[in-house]
């Protein structure tokens, strides 16, 4: 069956799969943007951040703003990267983890991070993490990821 929109329904005998924690692991590693969800104040925000996954964290650098100031109030957050290869095929991790701000020495190795893992998703290059425009200032932090989980579709 179709959607109205013309998309292929998945086959039935597709299902969706567990990951395996490598399999998880490995599509953390390989995507480049991914969504982190907080929660504050009454308020469910989720917002999608460039990252580099290193020894099981999320390493972000970001400007100050709402996210911060959620993940700030309360650290227990939510990571989701997902991938679509057509028509009933795709793959999805879900992560909880706990958000720790980083400063000095961290914040090099999240910016060192961050332009190793950009250039290596760009063609020939990628921007390098700078001082935004905004003139907000600039936050680094990780997500130390507690538990993943990571769900599959595939053609049958």
């Amino acid at each position: 069956m179709a959607s109205e929109h013309g998309a292929a329904e998945v086959s039935e005998n597709a299902g969706v799969i567990e990951l395996s924690r490598a399999e998880a692991e490995e599509l953390l590693d390989g995507e480049l943007v991914g969504r982190i969800g907080c929660h504050g104040d009454g308020l469910t925000y989720v917002v999608p951040v460039t990252y580099a996954y290193v020894d099981g964290a999320v390493w972000v650098m970001s400007t100050e703003g709402r996210k911060v100031t959620m993940m700030r109030a309360n650290p227990q957050v939510c990571f989701e990267v997902d991938r679509y290869d057509g028509p009933g095929n795709w793959r999805s991790v879900v992560a909880q983890g706990r958000y720790e701000e980083l400063d000095g020495e961290g914040l090099e190795v999240a910016r060192e991070l961050l332009i190793a893992r950009v250039s290596r998703g760009a063609s020939g290059g990628g921007p390098r993490p700078s001082r935004p425009a905004s003139g907000r200032p600039v936050v680094a932090f990780r997500i130390r990821l507690e538990e993943i989980t990571g769900r599959a579709v595939r053609p049958a």
